[in-house]
């Protein structure tokens, strides 16, 4: 437990209909108390039971600038596992602030970034995976990333880890027993057993972090350039990406000179497009400027787009975008499916994981591109209700769990002696625990915290 109590607004910035403001710790109902008076004036503040609310006016010494709700939360049956009080007021921020500074002056401190969520996880009320979660909850866009970063919430990834190092527990208490005490005729563990066990362990890991990728589009989206000619039909594709014109069209070529920002859902994604300028030579500098940064782009990006003019035949402009995609995530789009054909597709096929007629001008075709990259990304295999990896402190841990189960295989393959296997699972055992959390440097706990916000 803290000794301190803190206070933050817990809601989003800006105007709503409410706002909440959180106060947790020994001293909450002591500071509630101070800034809220019940309307009911024969009840008390300081002995209002655990899951009730009191409906009253929020104070400022003797001046009451608001009326509202105060919800009740006794220790340990809180979000945090302290007293907690949390203050619904009118959304108007400056109403919020208010309400804040006055349990400031009543004798609260002010919360630091993620501080609820720090305290919920030392007070045992999560772990480590499931305090990251809370941070992927609020970020989340679609509901698929919601959905995954609710079954990490809900304690779908501790489970599943909680198994493996379960597995390996059993496996290194009879290895540690063997090795120490040999006059106690244990039995030695046979290669099989081994086998069986770490491999049923690597193989749960391998599949973990195969799926971290997926999993990662769909709770934090992709940069996604779309790159090709001028008149290609980028802008276009664009606009219908977005759902408006976010891209000024024309017939005129090299009409986009620099890189187009726009945000967009894409069935379950969240696509960061980049519509670039049109790939080919020229004198303009200020369009020379904005082709090198297409390409730049186009380097970068997690997802690529190619955009080619189906009803002109292949240039060499187009060759040397074909092969630069060579390798990376990227569909070719084949734009003016309504035209008359003469690009001929087979000669770039190689190059791209699709190869796609489309009409950009068309609504049907956004079902196809999104179909067509929910399949590259391989977003469309991912369980959203199965355990997954969030962020690369969890993929790394788990790398390098799965990468000392291997060497604990590596050791009974080559004969090396039981040992040298025992050290192996150990190092797998903790890079587990340090992925729950269960021996988490103050360091690597601070590392999950800094991304949160003031009030979570």
């Amino acid at each position: 437990m803290q000794n301190t109590t803190i206070a933050a607004i817990a809601t989003a910035p800006g105007a709503g209909g409410i706002a909440v403001v959180r106060l947790s710790g020994p001293e909450s109902y002591a500071v509630a108390a101070r800034v809220f008076h019940p309307a009911n004036p024969n009840k008390n503040v300081e002995e209002a039971k655990g899951y009730t609310a009191l409906f009253g006016s929020f104070v400022e010494g003797d001046d009451a600038f608001d009326e509202g709700v105060a919800l009740f939360f006794r220790e340990p049956h809180s979000y945090t596992g302290e007293d907690v009080v949390e203050l619904s007021c009118h959304g108007g921020s400056a109403v919020a602030r208010r309400l804040v500074e006055a349990c400031i002056a009543a004798g609260a401190a002010p919360a630091a970034p993620g501080e609820y969520t720090r305290r919920a996880f030392l007070n045992g009320k999560m772990n480590l995976t499931q305090a990251e979660a809370v941070m992927d909850m609020i970020s989340a866009d679609g509901k698929q990333g919601a959905a995954l970063a609710n079954a990490s919430l809900s304690g779908a990834l501790a489970k599943k880890i909680d198994a493996e190092k379960e597995a390996l527990t059993g496996l290194q208490a009879h290895l540690a027993a063997w090795v120490d005490f040999p006059e106690e005729d244990v039995p030695e563990l046979d290669d099989a057993h081994l086998h069986t066990v770490l491999g049923q362990v690597q193989q749960e890991l391998d599949g973990l972090i195969k799926n971290y990728d997926a999993g990662a589009v769909l709770r934090e989206g992709v940069d996604c350039a779309i790159v090709g000619r001028p008149n290609a039909g980028k802008s276009t594709l664009l606009n219908l990406l977005a759902g408006f014109d976010r891209a000024i069209v024309t017939p005129v070529a090299g009409t986009t000179r620099d890189v187009v920002e726009q945000a967009v859902q894409l069935g379950d994604i969240r696509l960061n497009l980049f519509d670039t300028a049109g790939l080919r030579q020229t004198d303009d500098a200020i369009e020379a400027e904005g082709i090198r940064r297409s390409w730049k782009k186009l380097d970068e990006a997690g997802l690529i787009l190619a955009v080619f003019d189906g009803s002109e035949p292949l240039t060499r402009e187009d060759l040397a975008l074909a092969q630069r995609c060579a390798g990376r995530p990227a569909i070719a789009l084949v734009n003016k499916e309504d035209k008359p054909t003469q690009f001929d597709a087979e000669i770039i096929a190689g190059d791209f994981a699709m190869v796609i007629p489309v009409c950009c001008q068309e609504e049907g075709s956004r079902k196809v591109i999104a179909a067509a990259v929910a399949r590259l990304l391989d977003t469309n295999q991912i369980d959203p209700h199965a355990a997954s990896l969030s962020g690369q402190r969890q993929l790394a841990a788990a790398t390098r769990a799965r990468d000392a189960v291997a060497g604990a295989l590596d050791a009974v393959e080559g004969g090396f002696g039981l040992d040298a296997v025992s050290v192996c699972v150990d190092d797998a055992l903790d890079a587990l625990c340090e992925l729950t959390g269960e021996n988490a440097s103050e360091a690597v706990i601070n590392e999950v915290f800094e991304r949160f916000c003031v009030g979570k």
